[in-house]
């Protein structure tokens, strides 16, 4: 039977991997919106999802992230305020950092040497823990912080200043686009050099109905930041990973033309036919299941026929099908249920 990391990379790869690779995160935010044991339970009793999981004999308590604790305000380390409503969701960026030019001239990016971009980075403690992954036959996975360069921009500036921006072609612009990528080159150069074989440029793109920028302005402002921090790990052999919520099928092109190799991009938001049509074969379908319909308000029958025609539609025994679902709080459990059910059921079927 293939490991976790022979699977994955042959599902990648188009090899003929042995299952389809599976993920299934429970936001943290889930553990005081569910019974703790009944979420425990489905984890006990997933084992294909969840191989190393051991129920906690005092009960889960989450270790909230400072941008996810309700009612702290939390400065990231470029300047941008963040508030949440809700423990455990990331919030909303209250103050961005530069909201008026007149204070770019003193503004200063953080130090990639000791910060994620999110908080302060252990570069030390990171190394040992890739090591430890490769030791353990897992993959060894590198990534930029989620938002890297065109959400990191909106919270700077804020999301209409930056439109603004981009329409007006304000000529600081520029500037402020390479300091975000001087600093995340930084960050993929180091995680290349710790020897990382997968690269993940996690950035949402999308809302619910189209791209958050026009593809022009993607193509201009965006697209070759995205290319030079791609280009690096790729010439490392890693593979590049991208994931983005909301609509996006106006920009696919341009991710893969950059690069990307593997794609994490919503189901019916984009629609399982459109993903059969433009990605099947051309590039890893990472499918990040629904979170906002059929497992929201539909029938434990409905979730399970929702992944079976997922599977039949973009699987292939010669792979580049991934299946991945967050889960966040307000999907009824026996929908969790049918969900995990159903990726295990359908993981080693194809059409």
């Amino acid at each position: 039977m293939m490991d976790e990391r022979e699977n994955t990379l042959r599902a990648v790869r188009f090899e003929g991997p042995e299952r389809i690779p599976l993920r299934f995160h429970l936001n943290s935010a889930c553990w005081h919106h569910y019974p703790q044991a009944a979420l425990e339970d489905l984890m006990e009793a997933h084992t294909i999802l969840f191989p190393n999981y051991r129920r906690k004999p005092d009960g889960y308590e989450p270790d909230y992230a400072p941008w996810q604790t309700a009612g702290k305000p939390y400065t990231d380390p470029w300047g941008c305020v963040w508030e949440t409503t809700d423990n455990g969701t990331t919030g909303t960026v209250t103050k961005p950092a530069l909201e008026n030019w007149d204070d770019f001239d003193t503004f200063r990016p953080p130090d990639p040497e000791h910060f994620s971009g999110w908080t302060a980075i252990d570069w030390e403690a990171e190394a040992a823990g890739l090591a430890r992954a490769c030791k353990e036959g897992r993959l060894v996975r590198g990534g930029l912080r989620h938002g890297h360069t065109f959400l990191t921009l909106t919270y700077i500036r804020g999301y209409e200043n930056l439109l603004y921006d981009m329409a007006d072609e304000e000529p600081r612009l520029y500037e402020l686009i390479r300091m975000v990528e001087e600093f995340n080159a930084a960050t993929v150069k180091r995680y290349i050099d710790l020897g990382v074989e997968w690269m993940g440029y996690a950035e949402d793109l999308g809302m619910q109905v189209g791209p958050m920028l026009s593809p022009d302005q993607f193509v201009k402002y965006i697209k070759p930041s995205y290319k030079r921090l791609i280009a690096p790990a790729r010439r490392a052999g890693c593979v590049i990973h991208m994931h983005s919520d909301g609509d996006i099928r106006e920009l696919v092109e341009h991710l893969i033309e950059g690069g990307v190799e593997a794609i994490n991009l919503q189901d019916l938001v984009n629609g399982i036919d459109w993903i059969r049509e433009h990605l099947t074969g051309k590039v890893c379908v990472d499918l990040d299941v629904d979170r906002q319909k059929v497992t929201r308000f539909g029938t434990p029958a409905r979730v399970d026929a929702l992944i079976r025609e997922e599977v039949e539609k973009l699987g292939s025994g010669q792979g580049g099908l991934m299946l991945n679902h967050g889960l966040y709080p307000g999907i009824p459990l026996e929908n969790v249920k049918a969900l995990m059910d159903a990726m295990e059921k359908y993981a080693g079927y194809y059409s």
